[in-house]
């Protein structure tokens, strides 16, 4: 059962690695003037749900398998991500916003946070991935 816990974080882990390299490499695009704000915004803003999701799905998962301490280094990322999905202003797209993401250097701040993730999610992974050996090993 152990196993199946981490096979399955190890596979949304992967997920959100990917949705992380995606999030950077639309926002430099942005950065560059590759994209214009509006387009980038609404591709990002289509994967914040599934993001939100996927991350406290596994969250959720390591606090009924009783993983501890996998659950509390999740919980601040997961609250974050809830958070921001919550505070988003009245009329605009979502939590990347065109009119916005050029003002106050938020730009900047998204990059920042999608690198942040990102370290966070390959820590993550290489965790899962021992957890899952040890726990294949042992059953």
């Amino acid at each position: 059962m152990e196993s199946v816990v981490f096979i399955f974080s190890l596979i949304d882990c992967c997920a959100l690695i990917f949705l992380s390299v995606y999030f950077i490499i639309t926002l430099s695009d942005l950065e560059c003037d590759y994209i214009n704000a509006r387009s980038c915004c609404s591709k990002l803003n289509k994967w914040v749900v599934p993001e939100l999701i996927g991350h406290t799905v596994v969250t959720v998962l390591m606090f009924v398998s009783l993983h501890w301490f996998i659950f509390l280094l999740n919980l601040p990322v997961a609250s974050w991500n809830i958070y921001r999905f919550v505070m988003v202003p009245s009329g605009n797209m979502g939590v990347f916003d065109p009119t916005e993401i050029h003002n106050r250097g938020q730009l900047k701040s998204h990059m920042k946070e999608a690198m942040i993730k990102l370290g966070f999610h390959l820590l993550c992974f290489f965790m899962y991935l021992y957890s899952m050996i040890l726990a294949l090993i042992n059953d």
